[in-house]
């Protein structure tokens, strides 16, 4: 079992990078994250067929590279080769998909953080999880927050990794009640909670505030400068947003 170090939620958090401004999940969009000021970047991580982890949000290449098909169908020796700029460009670029190793490597140079979004394929939650632990255990003083919208990969990281900073994100109050998430947050000692901005209230963050547990979110939409104030005011800890240019005063 290996540790986690101390990680501590930054007001500004670049969603994939910064997802607005250069192509998700992509080395170039963390490194500009990075020089924005930003502590901390969140991404997405899964495995290829040959189980490596690398960065991807979707199920399949096809929204956000030149690529085609599942993202566990391809060893990761043709998915470097794919184009991950060229929908952002719209031209051909020397973009790639990179690995969790490369973006760890940057962030341990850069003396940053990172929210590493446990982002599976169907029914490789476990060994999702294994794959990543097996990279993260070389870089054990990077902080890092785990999140995911699957429960499974959760509680499989938190039974891998001692007093893991990790928690569920909710989307809407579907899956899981305000009741149920503080239930199951006391079970596995999660460590914080992602909320869309849509579902956020004051008393929402106040009750999950007084059951020990932050709050942050995050919203389809780049959240402005004046929403940003506002969730701030009712108690939300920290936002992970696709363009932080005019959120820097918040650093």
């Amino acid at each position: 079992m290996i540790k986690n170090n101390n990680f501590i939620f930054p007001k500004i958090i670049g969603h994939r990078g910064v997802k607005d401004l250069y192509p998700e999940n992509t080395y170039t969009s963390i490194l500009a994250a990075f020089n924005l000021g930003l502590e901390c970047v969140e991404i997405d991580v899964k495995i290829s067929k040959d189980r490596i982890p690398f960065l991807l949000h979707d199920e399949t290449f096809d929204r956000t590279t030149n690529g085609k098909g599942n993202a566990n169908l391809k060893n990761y020796s043709d998915i470097k080769n794919l184009d991950a700029g060229s929908f952002f460009y719209n031209k051909k670029t020397n973009i790639h998909i990179p690995t969790l190793d490369e973006i760890l490597q940057i962030t341990k140079k850069k003396n940053k953080s990172l929210n590493i979004e446990l982002k599976p394929n169907i029914n490789l939650e476990k060994e999702n999880v294994y794959q990543i632990i097996n990279i993260v255990k070389n870089y054990e003083d990077i902080p890092i927050y785990y999140s995911s919208f699957d429960l499974t990969s959760c509680i499989e990281l938190i039974s891998k990794i001692k007093n893991a900073y990790c928690g569920l994100i909710i989307d809407k109050f579907i899956d899981y009640d305000l009741r149920q998430i503080i239930e199951l947050s006391k079970k596995y000692n999660f460590y914080a909670c992602g909320l869309n901005a849509k579902i956020i209230t004051s008393d929402v963050i106040n009750i999950l505030n007084q059951n020990k547990l932050i709050v942050y979110t995050y919203s389809e939409q780049n959240i402005n400068y004046k929403d940003a104030k506002e969730l701030f005011n009712i108690g939300v800890k920290s936002l992970v947003v696709d363009d932080p240019k005019d959120l820097l005063s918040f650093l």
